[in-house]
């Protein structure tokens, strides 16, 4: 048997001068700023603990617009889905029609009170996007293909805030998570064991569930910012003190990215996928959810409603995520001339979807990526140039990656093979029902593809945000 021989210790502390000497000489020749004109997280309400969500949300407005809150807390009560047709959905049209009237006869309140309280104009938005989406979503299907009309009640004010708030004048990602979680315990801030969400389209355990995964994703997704925000005030980049740093965080960053894919997972022990698809995620789709056929929605009283962003709300509006894909340099619209190429399916997806999301975020969080974005010292250039920070970096992108991957699964499981399948309470056995959907069609020419809430090819999208995350490998 041949013997294996350990270099002596002189050899080892040469072959260690030899790598940091390596380190050196690749640092000196380093392109790259030695600083950058670095902002703090609180100037975009970034918080240390919690990252995006509030620390202190408004539980109410002030009593001169009780018109809109009572009108949510009615809507809860009176107001059943419009495509259901069980004996339960049916029995609440009378008392939903009246919801609906007493919205298009309500007064038309001003927002100029509220203008200058940031939590205040945020809760103005929440309200009135939930009353548009269970005014639209409570109408019963019709053959007609005319637009729908929102009431100028609540079209007018919800198009004020938005323009002060710089987000989308629509129920948004901000107001089903951010702005809608709450401490269970007031006396304790948020965090993932102490939080409950104000409002429910469908009133299930399965639709708390599904924020709170959301909730829980933003909150773990916290420290990645601060890593971010520490990186931007490095004093230099050519010390190897900071190569160290940037390294170690880069695989912290690593680990925190597979804890949120093991949340993101965690879905599905909560949130039954059934559930999900036919009682809660058909409160969310926006006037373009059907696709270019969409008939789309009408604002009353707001000119050139066309223009509008009236998409539905959308796991694509998280900014924690949106964060992490610009710090790490994640290429979505293939401007980069990347391995391996774009497959056809990548070159057909939307390749502007992750930029127009941002316009369904809060101004503010808009604000922070786009300082990001501007960054002098990109931390894949970096890593390019800098050998110790290749690996490193290249392991934040594998987890990325792989969370994508999962990512997927979930999103098929919830959304794809679900659209397969009809309610069980209003066409009897789901297993049946989806055999005769699936066989009627397989004997279809066409088949129409499967959109997520804002109009979106669902599989395609999310695999070239899968595929553009590989690519930015360094090989």
């Amino acid at each position: 048997m041949e013997a294996t021989y350990l270099p002596a210790p002189h050899h080892i502390l040469r072959l260690a001068v030899s790598s940091l000497n390596d380190v050196f000489s690749t640092l000196k020749t380093y392109t790259g700023p030695e600083s950058a004109k670095a902002r703090s997280n609180a100037e975009f309400e970034i918080y240390t603990q919690t990252g995006f969500v509030p620390r202190s949300p408004l539980r109410r407005l002030p009593v001169s617009f009780d018109f809109w809150e009572r009108a949510l807390e009615r809507a809860h009560k009176d107001i059943s889905l419009g495509e259901d047709d069980t004996d339960a959905a049916v029995s609440k049209r009378v008392s939903s029609e009246k919801w609906r009237e007493n919205i298009r006869k309500g007064p038309l309140l001003s927002i100029q009170s509220l203008v200058g309280d940031m939590r205040k104009l945020q809760r103005a938005h929440m309200v009135l996007a939930w009353l548009v989406q269970f005014y639209v979503h409570s109408i019963p299907p019709s053959s007609s293909k005319s637009a729908i009309v929102v009431p100028r009640t609540l079209a007018i004010p919800l198009v004020t805030v938005s323009k002060i708030l710089g987000i989308a004048p629509i129920l948004t990602y901000a107001d089903t998570v951010l702005w809608n979680v709450a401490p269970k315990d007031p006396d304790y801030p948020i965090s993932a064991e102490n939080m409950t969400f104000q409002h429910l389209f469908s009133g299930t355990d399965d639709e708390e569930a599904f924020y709170t995964t959301s909730a829980a994703v933003e909150l773990r997704g916290a420290e990645i910012l601060q890593i971010i925000e520490e990186y931007h005030r490095l004093p230099n980049l050519t010390e190897v003190t900071t190569v160290a740093k940037i390294a170690n965080d880069l695989r912290r960053v690593a680990t925190i990215i597979a804890e949120i894919s093991d949340i993101v997972q965690s879905v599905r022990a909560q949130c039954d996928p059934h559930v999900f698809y036919w009682a809660i995620r058909p409160w969310y789709k926006g006037a373009d959810a059907d696709g270019p056929d969409s008939p789309g929605w009408v604002y009353e009283g707001v000119e050139n409603t066309k223009s509008l962003d009236l998409s539905g709300p959308s796991a694509g509006q998280t900014p924690v995520m949106h964060g992490l894909d610009i710090w790490l340099d994640i290429d979505h619209k293939l401007k980069q001339r990347r391995a391996p190429a774009p497959s056809e399916d990548n070159k057909r997806a939307d390749h502007g979807f992750m930029e127009r999301m941002r316009r369904y975020m809060p101004g503010t969080h808009q604000e922070y990526l786009r300082y990001v974005e501007s960054s002098p010292r990109p931390i894949r250039d970096l890593a390019r140039q800098v050998p110790a920070l290749r690996e490193p970096y290249n392991t934040a992108v594998a987890a990325l990656k792989k969370m994508r991957d999962a990512h997927i699964r979930i999103a098929c499981l919830y959304v794809v093979t679900m659209s397969k399948s009809t309610p069980a309470s209003r066409k009897g056995c789901p297993m049946i029902a989806m055999m005769e959907r699936m066989k009627k069609e397989e004997s279809s020419s066409t088949k129409a593809p499967v959109r997520g809430t804002g109009g979106n090819e669902l599989s395609t999208l999310l695999k070239a945000g899968r595929d553009a995350t590989q690519r930015a490998m360094i090989n």
